[in-house]
């Protein structure tokens, strides 16, 4: 007869944390020792390691599979996005809307002022728009391109279009995550929203003066005129530059601010690059479908130009997709087998006070973030569990929904593996660890949080209302080292110190 999953026991400590060890010392040989950012096979490899240890502790490999699928099944949206964002960018290079924005952009922007605007611009669309995806595989893209024809390194304007776009995700009330995190913990969207403010505007302040300040480094550096001129007349001369090529960026914004879901108004964004690829460019309706599922090759016989502008397509995407899947798939595994559950427990366990706890949730979120790949995993079982601590300590719950956002959001582009790390990479051509470093506003949220808990500023109070909704869960609450059913416990039992 086969064992019930609910029938067996949690895993011991070292139990829990020995595949979880072993899969992150195969990644960081691959990554670190050969040198190679695919971590695909000893991701792969780790699930079978950690698929192992369940069998030995009872598990079989139907309830484990579940475990693996049910954790792939709620990223399905997002893989799909993915594969629309593909054929947004080889579309609207064919429709000549890249084009034309980096056509301008070598013109208008100042090398100086160069790394500042693009964070600027990247923030902006993104809030607009709520995706920080499709903010980088379009006006990110568009930015690289400008970037390089005025000097200034891809790293740097990769870390700036991070900064800004991940920042508007952060903070736009059209954002998946966004709405995600206090749906999670239990408050109110706009609540969440404010309760960032104090870790992600003076984040994003310290990445806009360090933008300024090394920028202005390129102010008076030698430009290659000729080098520039030839990009730019390139560009005139292979494209009908018409500001009628900006109509697909124009049906994507307009329909998020109607609040359009994201895989939909997307796919619209496609459809409109398709066409004026057609209208303004020539294309036919094959070529079209060829830009769509293997991307633009462009062919202006300038090399440098051909390199930007040949991308895009649903197979480049391909990479990224295994990748991901591979990560939720792993993820899956030690969700189901109970091993995340286990060291969430153990670290709760620790968490005496109110900066314990923050800093507590905030390096489960990462770790988890680190170790699974997988951005809701990591956001959803920290989430589920702290949230009744963070009440009986007498801490607004949009304390952790703030510190999920910055441990999810925020890293996820800084997580070579990761949906984010992945994608930014296959899409602006830049190693996650090379942009890592000037994606100052990212990494600046995490410092400013654990700061945050060390002196308690900006940590709200629970209400009434809160302590309320706390009392009459039905989760468990650990009260000195014990498991307690939420209904049963009053905040006076708790030690709000």
């Amino acid at each position: 007869m086969t064992t019930e999953i609910q029938e067996i026991e949690r895993p011991t400590l070292p139990f829990a944390v020995a595949p979880l060890l072993i899969t992150i010392a195969l990644v960081a040989l691959q990554v670190f020792y050969y040198g190679d950012v695919s971590p695909h096979i000893p991701l792969t490899i780790g699930v079978f390691i950690t698929a192992a240890f369940g069998w030995w502790r009872g598990y079989r490999w139907k309830q484990m599979q579940d475990g693996m699928f049910n954790v792939i099944h709620v990223a399905l949206p997002a893989i799909f996005i993915l594969y629309t964002i593909g054929m947004i960018i080889g579309t609207w290079i064919h429709a000549g809307t890249v084009p034309l924005m980096i056509y301008y952009g070598l013109q208008v922007l100042d090398p100086g002022y160069f790394l500042f605007a693009a964070c600027i611009i990247c923030s902006v669309v993104s809030i607009a728009t709520g995706t920080s995806w499709g903010t980088t595989g379009t006006m990110g893209l568009a930015l690289i391109g400008i970037g390089e024809g005025l000097g200034v390194p891809a790293h740097m304007t990769a870390g700036a279009v991070v900064s800004g776009a991940f920042f508007g995700d952060k903070m736009s009330p059209l954002s998946d995550t966004t709405n995600f995190s206090p749906a999670v913990v239990g408050t109110d969207l706009f609540t969440h929203i404010r309760n960032m403010m104090p870790v992600t505007v003076p984040a994003m302040l310290l990445a806009l003066a360090a933008y300024l300040y090394f920028g202005l480094s390129f102010a008076d550096g030698a430009i290659d005129q000729v080098k520039l001129d030839v990009a730019i007349n390139t560009l005139r001369d292979k494209y009908s530059l018409s500001f009628l090529a900006l109509l697909p960026a124009v049906v994507v914004a307009v329909l998020a601010l109607k609040k359009m879901p994201a895989l939909p108004g997307l796919f619209a964004g496609v459809l409109a690059g398709a066409v004026c690829a057609m209208a303004l460019q020539g294309a036919g309706l094959h070529d079209v479908f060829n830009t769509m599922l293997f991307g633009y090759k462009a062919d202006t016989g300038v090399a440098e130009v051909d390199a930007l502008l040949s991308k895009g397509g649903i197979m480049s995407m391909n990479w990224a997709v295994t990748l991901i899947l591979v990560a939720l798939a792993f993820g899956g595994l030690l969700e189901s087998t109970r091993c995340l559950e286990t060291i969430l427990n153990k670290i709760v366990s620790f968490a005496k006070t109110r900066g314990q706890l923050m800093l507590a949730s905030l390096f489960s979120v990462l770790g988890l973030h680190v170790s699974t790949g997988d951005v809701y995993l990591a956001m959803a079982i920290p989430g589920r569990m702290f949230a009744p601590a963070f009440r009986g300590k007498g801490i607004h719950v949009s304390t952790l929904s703030r510190t999920m956002e910055d441990g999810g959001t925020l890293t996820a582009p800084l997580i070579p593996w990761s949906s984010g790390g992945v994608f930014v990479a296959a899409t602006l051509g830049v190693a996650t660890l090379a942009y890592l470093p000037w994606a100052i506003a990212c990494w600046a949220s995490i410092v400013i949080d654990i700061a945050y808990a060390f002196t308690g500023a900006f940590v709200p109070k629970s209400t009434e209302g809160d302590l309320a909704q706390w009392k009459e869960l039905d989760e468990n609450v650990l009260i000195d080292g014990v498991m307690v059913p939420g209904s049963l416990v009053k905040p006076s039992a708790l030690n709000l110190g």
